[in-house]
């Protein structure tokens, strides 16, 4: 069985997965490169997250109770002749043809750009070994940034999305791993270079690169409500105006101290690997001017938020345990 067989089957249609932290510039990417006739896309599928969560015991919650339910299909999965990789089989069949459906006639590619498929990177590319697999990063700063302006008005509650930005050494580690499947691009240099950049990007994708998409991805409507309508009403072209609108966020001392403490976290090793270094960035952070009048706004929600996550975290840990010793049902008498 070739490559091609695994990934594309007798469908055709072959995934390109867009992974990137949220605010990232993920959407922009995903209409660039759905401007090419053989690529179409939706706006975020979020399709094998609750399948790959299937077989887990923690992480999701169900009425059903989803401990007992993963031990149930996991026994069932184990008597499969391939067991579990006969599971994640079928799964990749499942989402090849869901994405046949959604391509338009003559498309090669469907792009599934999905921010949270860091969670389930494992089973990821368990179902799809030889995907395209594209990583886009950015300054983690201007992600931080971009959600405080973006989702919060401004206000220091980065802290309900810790998973995510936690996300990105998830996606570091699989990039790594990953060797020729895995392409990676900066969000600066895509908007600051683009002629240096998206050329390399299409060919290592096998497609014929017309400069045309670089601004004809201003008409790519895209099906469904997830991803960033926001930069798609406001970036009709590509533009590094984005690039430092991060300064703007960062400069009061709890925002600094988060984000410092946030970046060695992820650690110099990573950051390298995404393309920035960290003394670099805390020095950029460090410059910025300090607004103390923000100080007490950003203890009193980044505090909350610190204490909300810290308070699910120890919920989920302590309702696991008496979920997975629910007694079995008792054994019914035969019929007679």
């Amino acid at each position: 069985m070739t490559a091609d067989d695994r990934v594309g089957g007798k469908m055709g249609i072959q995934p390109i997965f867009l992974l990137s932290m949220p605010r990232s510039g993920s959407t922009l990417a995903q209409r660039v490169l759905a401007a090419h006739p053989e690529v179409s896309t939706a706006a975020e599928p979020w399709l094998l997250l609750p399948h790959s969560y299937a077989l887990r015991r923690n992480g999701i919650a169900a009425e059903y109770t989803q401990p007992v339910a993963a031990r149930a299909i996991r026994e069932f999965v184990e008597g499969l002749p391939g067991g579990e990789q006969d599971y994640w089989n079928a799964l990749r069949d499942f989402a090849l043809e869901l994405y046949r459906k959604a391509s338009s006639p003559g498309a090669r590619y469907f792009l599934d750009k999905t921010p949270r498929y860091h969670f389930i990177m494992p089973e990821l590319l368990r179902m799809f070994p030889d995907a395209k697999v594209i990583f886009l990063w950015r300054n983690p700063l201007a992600v931080v940034a971009s959600i405080c302006e973006t989702w919060t008005r401004g206000r220091w509650t980065v802290d309900r999305w810790k998973g995510d930005l936690d996300g990105i050494v998830d996606l570091v580690d699989a990039y790594t791993e990953l060797g020729e499947h895995a392409k990676a691009v900066n969000f600066e240099a895509l908007v600051g270079d683009p002629s240096g950049t998206w050329p390399g990007l299409f060919d290592w994708l096998g497609l014929e690169f017309d400069a045309d998409v670089l601004t004809s991805f201003a008409g790519v409507k895209l099906q469904g409500s997830m991803g960033d309508p926001t930069g798609v009403e406001a970036y009709q072209q590509l533009s590094t105006e984005p690039l430092d609108k991060w300064k703007r966020q960062l400069g009061s001392p709890w925002r600094k101290r988060w984000c410092r403490a946030w970046l060695e976290r992820i650690g110099a090793e990573r950051l390298a690997v995404m393309g920035y270094d960290l003394d670099e960035l805390i020095a950029g952070l460090d410059s910025l001017p300090s607004r103390p009048r923000l100080l007490v706004s950003d203890a009193v929600h980044g505090g909350y938020w610190t204490w909300a996550q810290r308070r699910k975290r120890v919920a989920f840990k302590r309702m696991a345990p008496r979920l997975r010793r629910q007694p079995r049902r008792p054994a019914q008498p035969d019929a007679k």
